[in-house]
């Protein structure tokens, strides 16, 4: 069946909500959750990266827990509720940590953003003033290959307030 299994029609239906929006959609059983975000729902802030568990960039908030989505079956999230980067902006932790990785430089190429935001949102929805080694060990499992780290780091210290906006 190839790649494209979980676009057809006859499968299994599901419902969730992503993002405050309500979806609904039927998929094969061994569809990943990350595709049927993407392919399905059209909700693209999580990326598919090494599709192993081991990169993060797919990372989202299931029923208030980060999990990589390519490791979650999307029948195993029927009746769920999913947090991406894309529906962060609406959240007020949410919007401060992307308005932080901007001013902070916590981003490049972007593609492990979604899922550090979702696992930066985590740490500090229990852990709001983390020091610096509590924010390299909540970001474990989440790959950079652009920044080397340290603006993320930074960007998630001002978001908690830890550092003065200074516009930088």
């Amino acid at each position: 069946m190839g790649r494209d299994a979980s676009l057809q029609t006859d499968g299994q239906p599901i419902s969730m909500t992503v993002d405050q929006v309500r979806h609904d959609v039927k998929v094969a059983p061994r569809t990943l959750l990350v595709s049927a975000l993407r392919e399905q729902m059209n909700v693209t802030a999580p990326h598919i990266g090494c599709e192993s568990g081991r990169c993060g960039a797919c990372s989202v908030v299931l029923d208030g827990e980060t999990v990589k989505a390519c490791m979650v079956l999307a029948v195993q999230a029927d009746g769920s509720e999913v947090l991406t980067a894309q529906g962060m902006a609406d959240d007020d932790l949410g919007a401060r940590l992307q308005q932080a990785f901007k001013r902070r430089h916590g981003l490049q190429c972007g593609f492990c953003t979604p899922g550090m935001l979702a696992a930066a949102r985590a740490l500090l929805l229990t852990n709001p003033r983390p020091t610096e080694l509590e924010i390299r060990a909540g970001l474990r499992g989440n790959l950079c290959r652009c920044t080397g780290y340290q603006h993320i780091i930074e960007a998630i210290l001002d978001a908690s307030g830890q550092i003065a906006e200074d516009g930088a």
